[in-house]
């Protein structure tokens, strides 16, 4: 990689910061309307975060609101276990209920499709069991 692809990546990855930063700011404003904790809040804010790493780590870079059910599915059944050394059963069930609220606000704002609410939806529950097997390993 030369230093003007590296620079053009990182402008790139700083860009696509910038714009997650409403989306987080705007989906913890959600979580708080919603009665849940301060420290739950602040969990599936952070678990959200760190999957804007992964939707800039590989090629093509994604924005938040471009994530669909297989970047979800990637992110679960391998980045998050090779790349997260506090992977575990707890950390994966907890960005299980993260990744449900985040598409289900992501729905509700019309920020993605009802299809791909629906398919990320799918994909938490039919993929659930694999997603902790992967961790309990």
């Amino acid at each position: 990689m030369s230093d003007t692809d590296t620079y053009d990546y990182d402008a790139q990855v700083r860009a696509i910061r910038a714009y997650n930063q409403p989306l987080l700011d705007d989906f913890e404003v959600w979580l708080e309307q919603s009665g849940l904790s301060e420290k739950t809040v602040e969990t599936h804010v952070s678990n959200i975060d760190f999957f804007t790493n992964y939707l800039v780590y590989y090629q093509p870079l994604k924005k938040l609101d471009e994530a669909n059910s297989g970047d979800v599915w990637m992110f679960l059944a391998d980045w998050f276990p090779r790349k997260a050394l506090w992977s575990s059963v707890t950390s994966v069930k907890s960005y299980l209920a993260s990744f449900k609220k985040f598409f289900q606000w992501m729905g509700e704002t019309g920020r993605v499709s009802p299809q791909t609410f629906a398919d990320v939806l799918n994909t938490l529950k039919e993929d659930r069991d694999a997603f902790l097997r992967r961790v309990a390993e």
